[in-house]
């Protein structure tokens, strides 16, 4: 059984930094693609990253374009997401998400991914 479980959310001031992790067991990394989502209040859940299952391919919401990074440690098990520049509408509970495939255009669409994790609160407030 597939088991992801995020960490490293927070309170955080404007500008200021988190990196999330998704650690995954149950099976090996190199399997599964690996997508970021995060839903505020009130708000649908939104796509925010992606990885490839070989990692050579990424891809990011408009919105975080050149504040957040995606990588993954094979040799951990563990996919990251690094939040910089970080601003009160980054604020939701973050998601991290897997399946078997690669997905190009249609990442960010929740209906694409089998496996889920708990989520984690970022809050980006003064």
């Amino acid at each position: 059984q597939l088991r992801l479980v995020e960490s490293g959310g927070g309170l955080v001031q404007p500008g200021g930094s988190l990196r999330l992790s998704c650690k995954v067991s149950g099976f090996t990394l190199d399997y599964y693609s690996i997508g970021w989502f995060r839903q505020a209040p009130g708000k649908e859940r939104d796509g925010v990253s992606y990885i490839s299952r070989n990692g050579e391919s990424t891809n990011y919401a408009d919105s975080v374009k050149g504040r957040f990074t995606i990588s993954r440690d094979y040799t951990k098990n563990t996919v990251y997401l690094q939040m910089n520049s970080l601003k009160p509408e980054d604020t939701a509970v973050y998601y991290c998400a897997a399946n078997v495939l690669d997905y190009g255009t249609t990442w960010y669409k929740s209906s694409r991914y089998d496996y889920w994790g708990q989520g984690t609160q970022v809050t980006v407030s003064s």
